[in-house]
């Protein structure tokens, strides 16, 4: 399988909407906040999230940390090779923990691989509240979210209580991926995020 990415066009100011954005939404310590998101599943979204995490604190030598924001179905753990449970600080934090020079933060953390997340959406929007305001970050560059695929609450949530700097789309290039994706793209556009890259992952396969 080789894989191969088109970054598009880039469209907003990400800089300028994290700079002047409400300062109660923001993350103690932390500049910026980017979203990667997908309207769709299996289109390579975490892949991104965490190649894109890793990246920036290996090659751009920045601080950087990555919340796991799929509450069903957590990537991270995975993909980051932890397999432990986040600890406590005095003030009933969670620390997040470390791999690649990745601050790393997942429900994956907090459950058993083999339970399913069985919650509606008020559990749901108190967890990721609780993931990434209540995780002793520390002081990061940047925040990359892994979201989960979709326009629901959890992708509302996210985006009306963090001050998101900008978001990255990604999709396949087949027409079912592209609808989706172009929802979600309507999705940040209503919420006043600006949409920093669009990327179109082209998979081949030999059978």
């Amino acid at each position: 399988m080789k894989n191969s990415f088109r970054i598009f066009t880039r469209l907003g100011g990400v800089r300028y909407y994290a700079a002047f954005g409400s300062k109660d939404l923001k993350i103690d310590g932390v500049k910026d906040v980017i979203a990667v998101a997908s309207g769709k599943g299996g289109v390579g979204k975490s892949t991104t999230a965490v190649n894109l995490a890793v990246a920036l604190a290996s090659k751009c030598q920045l601080k950087v940390g990555l919340l796991d924001a799929d509450v069903y179905g957590p990537s991270v753990p995975m993909m980051m090779k932890i397999d432990q449970k986040p600890e406590v600080t005095k003030d009933m934090k969670m620390v997040p923990i470390e791999n690649y020079g990745v601050k790393c933060m997942s429900m994956g953390f907090l459950v058993p691989s083999s339970s399913p997340v069985v919650w509606r959406g008020p559990m749901v929007m108190s967890a990721l509240r609780k993931m990434s305001r209540e995780v002793d970050w520390g002081n990061l560059d940047i925040l990359v979210i892994d979201m989960p695929p979709g326009t629901g609450d959890a992708q509302l949530t996210t985006t009306q209580t963090l001050q998101l700097s900008g978001a990255l789309i990604v999709s396949t290039p087949q027409d079912v991926a592209l609808i989706d994706a172009r929802k979600g793209i309507t999705m940040f556009s209503k919420v006043q995020v600006p949409v920093c890259s669009f990327l179109a992952q082209i998979i081949s396969s030999m059978v």
